[in-house]
């Protein structure tokens, strides 16, 4: 006789509510502010919220020294609920404590891209006004010369956090009179026609997202997962300036008593290979250039990584191929599972499980618990299985919209709070959706995503350059690289001098992933359709 497989109904229930004017699935038990998850993560004690080579942080080391710095940032800064609080630093203790300190009294916690230029940084401040900018040393001298950076307080981490933190022990537990959907975080998605844009997410969004990490915990206990939600250990290797470190990370992480391994500093496989083995990590998201990184280490085996039972691939696309690859070289890769998302849904809006993977390779699985899903014509006639169209998707995990930007936001949110991404795609016939292509243009470099039109709009900026255009090209390591061909000013310039020349200025004004790694000069003028438009796939590189 076979036996049914029970679910507790407390962390998977989903109810109709009104959200915004639209009716959407929500879980019934959830928090409704993020200062309820601080609050309930005391009841964990001395269990390990954080821990990295550098030593462990308790539940309730946390819960004191965000409760310190909320006062300080109240009393000594004057933050109150609604202000912003721009974060421009390294992942850090420090970064996450200013996160959850900024939320809890109500404020807004701005996360800036920390490899952005002087010129990037500049726009977000500008564009999110800040109340008080945190950064650390190597951020600060990033500061003078800019407006906000100007007119903002600066705190800096490294001889300030640490006072902030220990300054009022005896502080009470922050909490702020908010709603489910006032904003609580802004981070930036690179601009399809020019700078960033700053997606809000609001309580709700984030309290979604780790709803459904709640509920996928539970599924896995039925299903006989060996850890218990509570003794999961993952690995935090990218920014915190990104939806799947911060929203599906940390956030989750003080929900479920579960820890955080936080890896410092630049991607080093050794150094990694080294925290899994001494924290004993269970789970690790990885970008395909981190995952092919690991590919090219020689001494994976020298380190016990028989507690990694969880790995999956997020935030750029990788071929069957890799995957392959990636099961048949790295011993914790045997149950390999993919996603899609997108920093303007909070967190992954499908999910592809092992046997997803193996039924239809290169399919990025199914809609999560409380997304929407549907594929449209350009009518916005919804589409069968087989069709290809645009990718939308409605949930309680889609962001508020951009921040002081309502023609992008009305453009990306319909009425009726479809996100409409951009992206292409069909459905197969067992309800799995698979990516034709990405945002049109959008290069995807190790996982960070570098919109032509940005890069296009600083180059053409140089004295020398006439007209140009960017483009991605495959690289084994990144995944994508970019490239551009410039139509110069001087058609008789000397090349190599242009070359050298264009890319210490790009390098002054963009991230550095965001330079061109390959360059040509072409005097001719770019190919163009009827209407002006740049024919990209008739440039020659």
């Amino acid at each position: 006789m076979t036996q049914s497989i029970q679910i507790d109904p407390a962390a998977t229930e989903m109810v109709v509510e009104e959200v915004l004017g639209a009716k959407i699935p929500v879980f019934a038990d959830r928090f409704h502010a993020l200062h309820e998850v601080l609050a309930s993560s005391v009841e964990y004690g001395d269990r390990t919220y954080i821990v990295s080579l550098e030593g462990r942080l308790t539940f309730a080391e946390h819960a004191r020294r965000v409760s310190s710095l909320a006062r300080a940032l109240s009393e000594e800064y004057g933050v109150r609920p609604g202000d912003r609080v721009a974060i421009a630093a390294a992942n850090s203790q420090a970064w996450i404590e200013t996160f959850w300190a900024t939320v809890s009294i109500g404020a807004v916690a701005v996360g800036c891209n920390a490899w952005w230029s002087g010129r990037e940084l500049a726009h977000a401040l500008e564009l999110t006004r800040p109340t008080l900018v945190v950064v650390d040393e190597r951020r600060r001298t990033l500061l003078p010369g800019t407006d906000a950076g100007e007119s903002s307080p600066v705190l800096v981490i490294e001889p300030d956090h640490e006072r902030l933190a220990t300054a009022h022990p005896d502080a009470p537990l922050p909490s702020a009179d908010v709603a489910e959907d006032d904003p609580a975080v802004i981070l930036f998605t690179s601009g399809t026609s020019g700078r960033p844009k700053g997606a809000v997410h609001t309580h709700r969004n984030l309290c979604s997202v780790l709803g459904f990490h709640r509920s996928m915990d539970a599924m896995a206990a039925t299903y006989g997962d060996p850890v218990a939600a509570e003794d999961k250990v993952y690995l935090l290797a990218m920014p915190l300036f990104h939806v799947g470190s911060l929203h599906n990370l940390t956030v989750p992480r003080l929900a479920t008593g579960s820890t955080v391994a936080l890896h410092l500093g630049a991607f080093d496989p050794a150094r990694v290979l080294q925290l899994v083995q001494e924290a004993r990590v269970t789970h690790w998201g990885a970008v395909p250039t981190m995952a092919n990184r690991l590919l090219d280490f020689d001494r994976v085996g020298d380190y016990d990584t028989s507690s990694l039972y969880a790995f999956s691939l997020a935030s750029a696309p990788s071929s069957t191929a890799f995957k392959e690859r990636l099961r048949n070289h790295l011993p914790f890769a045997g149950a390999l599972v993919d996603s899609y998302g997108l920093t303007e849904s909070c967190t992954a809006v499908a999910l592809a499980t092992p046997l997803d993977l193996a039924e239809a390779p290169g399919t990025l699985g199914r809609p999560i618990a409380g997304v929407e899903m549907e594929v449209r014509d350009p009518f916005g006639t919804v589409l069968a299985a087989g069709e290809e169209g645009e990718i939308c998707v409605r949930s309680a995990y889609n962001m508020l919209g951009y921040w002081e930007n309502p023609e992008a936001t009305a453009a990306a949110i319909d009425a009726d709070r479809w996100l409409h991404t951009g992206d292409i795609g069909t459905f197969d016939e067992k309800g799995r959706i698979r990516l034709s292509a990405r945002r049109s243009d959008l290069i995807i470099r190790g996982g960070e995503n570098v919109y032509p039109a940005e890069v296009e709009g600083v180059l053409v900026e140089h004295a020398g350059v006439r007209e140009c255009v960017v483009l991605g090209v495959p690289h084994d390591d990144l995944g994508q690289e970019v490239a551009v061909v410039v139509v110069p000013v001087d058609p008789d310039v000397e090349v190599e001098a242009l070359v050298c020349l264009l890319q210490e200025y790009a390098a002054r004004e963009l991230a550095h992933y965001k330079v061109p790694s390959r360059w040509r000069i072409d005097a001719l003028p770019l190919p163009r359709n009827a209407t002006g438009k740049v024919l990209r796939t008739a440039v020659a590189l």
